[in-house]
Order: C-alpha cells, then structure tokens, then sequence
C-alpha cells in the first residue's frame, strides 16, 4: 500500500527549506546593512579628504623639522689686561653700551699720560716753528738793508780808487764784505723756505706733528677706554668663561650676548615642498614649549642658498656604487614678531611646527635688490672716539696763546 505524502500548504510560505538555510536569510540582511554603512563611511571620507587636500592641504607646506636660531655675539677683549670685576653672568639681561668686563687700567691711564704730554710739548715745539719763519722774515729784511748799504759803499768806494782817496786793498775788503752778506742773505732766505715748508697751508692743530701726536693721544684714550669692556647690543648673558683675575689677551671669547628679541626661525623643507615657497608669505608657527595655545605669526624672508648636506662639513660622496638617492632639506628662514616673542620669549635651538601659507605667489624666490642698510649695527663705541677728539682739542687749546685759538 502506497502512502502519498503532500506539501503542507497551510501556511502560504511554500515549500519547505532545510533548517541551516532558513537561519542565513536573517545574517545576509545584518551584512549587507554593515556594508552598505562601511561604504557609506568611506565614501564620505574620502569626499571629506578629498576637499581637504583641494580646499587646504593643496596651499599648505608644513614641516616640523624647524628651530629657534639667533645671532650669538661674542664678547672679546681687544686689549691685553687682566681682570679685575665681572659686572654680568649667564642670564642676565644688559643693554648697549654697558660695561661687562673690567680690566686693569692702570697701564692704559699711564700711557694716556703721557701722550697727553707729548702732545703739550708738540703743540709748543710747532708755535716755535711759526714764530721761526716770523723771526726769518724779520732776519732777512734787515739782511737785505745792510747788503744794499754795503753795495753802495763799494759803489763810492769804486769811484776813489782812481783819485786815490781809497786804496785798492780797502775796495777789496768792501766788495768781499758784499760777498760775505750775500751768502748770509741766501742761507736766511733757505731757513725761511724751510720753515715755511714746516707750516705752509696750516693752523698749529691742522700741522702734521700735531697731528701724529694727537693720534698717539687717542690711540692712548682708546686703551684706556677698552680696558672697560662693553656689550654691543641689548641682550642676555651666555656662555661666560672668563674668570677673576684671569689674564687676557686681545680676541679672547669672554662670554656671549644673545638678543632673544630678534630671534628666528630656520625650518628645513623637503626640496619636493620648495615649488611654492615665495619671500613674504606668512607662516604660523606653534613650539614645544607652549604648545598649540600659542601661535607665532612670521613671515619668510630667505629661501636657503643651499642644502644641508651642501653645508657639511663632511658633505656627502654620491659616486659610489651603492647610491641611495635621499631626498635632501633645504633651510628657510622665517622672521617673527618682536612683540609676540616679547610675551613668550623663545630660546635658541628650540623645536618649532612651521606651516607656510602657499596662496600668494606673487614673491619671488630670490631678492632683487641688496639690502639698504646694514642688517646689524652697534654705537656703543662711538661715544670713545669723540671723548677723545674733545680731549685732543682742549690740550691743543691750553697750548696756545690766546690770539691764536682759532
């Protein structure tokens, strides 16, 4: 007997499946759900990467290969001394002008001395030397009135010998006392000449014994002056190595000065980043040492002659058999502002981020001009020279009688 067995159709849903294929249906639905939100994802990203790169990234250079450099200027002696006070030590802050180092001065002041004396006599010994051509001129006007007295008497005396109211041998001796003036008139007239030649186209300050002496004076002055030793720029201490009573000689490193005000910024770009670098662009810049609360605005001012590598001491020897190529960094020097870095002062050899704002393109690579003024300057010691020239003009001065000051 045969049993027929027939599809149970009471609930509408068809045949029958296996069990393990009726528990797939609801996964593949989770799957492509989490797929579909995957690509969502991705393609919402890489949208978003995409307009960052075209918006932003595009006109930005960023390194944080970057640190603080500044001008480090040496304190040198420029006389030999020895040391007798240390007025400033590392961080300190001095000014221009300010005395660092003080070395003995008793040599300097005795040297000093004696120019001053020399100068004294100079100026005398050249009043002689005008009142020597006065005198000359003097000498030789009463010369020339008694060499034509003495003509005359050889004149009258020529007239007599025939009468013999003169002898002959009185003649002689007349005409060979002409002779004898003639020669003393030519020698004053060549001592006037040279006295003349010591003081022509001069005053007794402009001559030029005067002058070499006046030069010794201040050259003294000088020495003397030096042995004080003074900052050239506002700055603080570093690096100081002189000791007390230490013996120096002339261009010995004493210390430094570091101007903290006028530091910058040298950031090493990738040569593959230099394509849209120009001179003025404006950089924002943030360091270690305050973080991203702080942001520095600079400007770049120099695009680096040349690499790293180039530079080196021991620069690279690329012709080798196992070349790598690496690619190289260029430094580029961003300038900051002083005010900025007068509330949050930087150190020299700190860590920078520097991020280059590319949109203008409007500067050059390279500057076309030379600079107008010099980049760095100091007067802290021309105050020396004109206490010496004042001191030069009140001996000269003292020396003189007084119709003749001027």
């Amino acid at each position: 007997m045969t049993t027929e067995t027939t599809p149970n159709t009471s609930t509408g849903t068809g045949p029958n499946l296996p069990p393990s294929q009726t528990a797939l249906k609801p996964g593949n639905g989770k799957r492509r759900r989490a797929l579909l939100i995957l690509l969502t994802l991705m393609l919402v990203v890489g949208i978003g990467w995409l307009a960052y790169s075209l918006l932003i990234a595009r006109w930005v250079q960023d390194t944080d290969d970057a640190y603080v450099q500044g001008n480090i200027v040496s304190i040198t002696s420029q006389t030999p001394g020895t040391v007798v006070s240390i007025n400033a030590d590392d961080g300190m802050r001095v000014r221009a002008g300010q005395v660092l180092v003080q070395l003995d001065p008793n040599d300097a002041k005795i040297a000093l001395e004696r120019a001053e004396a020399n100068l004294a006599a100079t100026v005398r010994q050249v009043r002689g030397l005008f009142s020597s051509v006065e005198s000359a001129q003097a000498d030789i006007a009463a010369r020339e009135v008694a060499l034509r007295q003495a003509r005359a008497d050889v004149a009258r005396r020529s007239g007599l010998v025939a009468s013999g109211a003169v002898s002959v041998e009185e003649l002689a001796h007349a005409q060979t006392q002409v002779k004898s003036m003639e020669a003393a008139l030519a020698g004053s007239r060549g001592q006037l000449a040279r006295s003349h030649a010591l003081v022509d186209a001069t005053t007794v300050a402009s001559q030029p014994q005067v002058q070499a002496a006046a030069a010794q004076l201040r050259e003294a002055y000088l020495n003397l002056q030096r042995a004080a030793i003074v900052a050239p720029i506002d700055g603080f201490i570093a690096r100081r190595s002189v000791q007390l009573g230490q013996r120096i000689a002339p261009g010995a490193t004493l210390m430094a000065v570091i101007p903290l005000d006028e530091v910058w910024v040298d950031a090493n770009f990738k040569e593959t980043q230099l394509h849209n670098l120009r001179l003025g662009q404006p950089v924002k810049l943030t360091s270690d040492l305050y973080g991203d609360e702080v942001t520095f605005d600079g400007r770049l001012v120099s695009l680096g002659m040349g690499t790293g590598s180039a530079f080196a001491l021991l620069p690279p020897q690329n012709a080798s058999g196992n070349w790598i190529k690496i690619v190289q960094r260029v430094p580029v020097r961003i300038a900051l502002d002083r005010k900025q870095l007068a509330n949050h002062p930087l150190r020299l050899g700190m860590s920078m981020d520097a991020r280059v704002d590319v949109h203008d393109q409007g500067g050059s690579v390279l500057p076309s001009t030379p600079p107008a003024k010099p980049v760095l300057s100091t007067d802290a010691y021309a105050r020396q020279l004109q206490e010496a020239d004042a001191r030069i003009e009140a001996i000269i001065t003292a020396n003189l009688p007084a119709q003749r000051h001027g």
